[in-house]
């Protein structure tokens, strides 16, 4: 352990804002797909769930909400495109933006899943559960 080096705490957010000014913005990372995509299809999932016909329509918005967002996409296109030309400063701001719609887009998908799934049944979200795991690494 002699030769590790030991960084204060205090210095963790320069350092992160140092890595990050010389890398790229951590919204520049590939963003994971939700797991219904990763593994098995949505339909898949649909039919697994046997839903009855009260809970169609939660389903549809929880599909909807779970699917990309064209516009989106090319917003964040546009921005890493853009990242060249800017300088540092600039870049972390647009990064924040990114991040900041990428969160926004994040709790849309996150309050559609729980709207849909406190219509399940138990069995039909141990169902979910067990199919919308991430896949392990």
């Amino acid at each position: 352990m002699r030769n590790q080096r030991f960084i204060p705490m205090s210095k963790l957010p320069l350092i992160l804002a140092a890595t990050l000014a010389l890398t790229g913005p951590l919204a520049a990372q590939p963003r994971q797909p939700p797991p219904q995509e990763s593994g098995q299809s949505v339909d898949d999932l649909h039919d697994a769930l046997r839903l009855r016909p009260d809970q169609e329509r939660a389903w549809q918005m929880f599909d909807q909400a779970s699917r990309p967002d064209p516009q989106e996409e090319g917003r964040q296109r546009n921005a890493f495109e853009r990242m060249g030309s800017l300088r540092a400063p600039q870049r972390f701001d647009l990064s924040i933006q990114m991040m900041r719609a990428e969160l926004e887009a994040t709790e849309r998908r996150a309050n559609a899943l729980k709207s849909f799934y406190a219509t399940l049944s138990p069995e039909q979200q141990a169902i979910f559960d067990r199919e919308t795991l991430p896949p392990r690494q």
